[in-house]
């Protein structure tokens, strides 16, 4: 059975970018609603024990089976997106910050070409930055629940959620003040360059929490 993740700080720990209110209905109804749904239907389909990732990929390649990956993609998604989140904000340094000049000039470029990205994105889904097994890295965007985990030549460095519920009670219908308060102040450069360092082979990229 997969688990919630708890929340890696505080609920209050990002305001004022994110609310202890919208964590409050994003991580414990949104994000709990996706993973118990998740958990109903492998244990109908007899998957208990393949990890997220496992059935998240089982699922995007049988039509037959698109609730399964939309719950257990959205659950994937949402608990990097925790991650891809921290209090302490630290721009990126080292190799990371070398290869955001190297693809976009610099992070000013960036942020602007990212915040570009969701905002241009139209309804539900995921803007994120990827790294390619080169180490140079992209910024896309998925619809719904769809990830990168189907495109294993991109490992994700970062996401942001695009979905309505992550942002309204604190931005209303503005959605590149979200994206631009976010790339600001809480986006966890750390989890970046780890992801980084794996996409190049040096150390596991992240995963969700295994089954208990």
């Amino acid at each position: 059975m997969f688990i919630l993740p708890d929340l890696p700080y505080a609920y209050d720990a990002l305001e004022p970018t994110v609310s202890a209110k919208t964590f409050t209905f994003h991580h414990d109804k949104h994000h709990k609603a996706y993973v118990d749904v998740t958990n109903t239907l492998v244990a109908e389909l007899g998957l208990e024990g393949k990890t997220m990732e496992e059935v998240t990929l089982f699922a995007a390649g049988d039509k037959s089976k698109k609730k399964l990956f939309n719950n257990a993609a959205q659950s994937w998604n949402h608990a990097f997106f925790w991650d891809a989140m921290i209090p302490s904000y630290a721009a990126p340094e080292g190799e990371l910050k070398a290869a955001i000049d190297a693809a976009f000039g610099d992070i000013a470029a960036c942020k602007e070409k990212f915040v570009a990205e969701g905002v241009g994105h139209f309804g539900s889904g995921w803007v994120w930055l990827a790294a390619k097994k080169d180490g140079s890295l992209v910024i896309t965007s998925t619809h719904d629940g769809e990830n990168l985990l189907d495109q294993p030549d991109l490992t994700p460095l970062l996401v942001c959620d695009l979905w309505e519920h992550a942002y309204y009670l604190d931005h209303q219908n503005n959605r590149k003040g979200f994206l631009e308060a976010w790339f600001d102040t809480v986006a966890n450069w750390s989890l970046a360059a780890s992801q980084l360092s794996a996409a190049k082979g040096a150390g596991a990229v992240w995963a969700y929490p295994a089954p208990q």
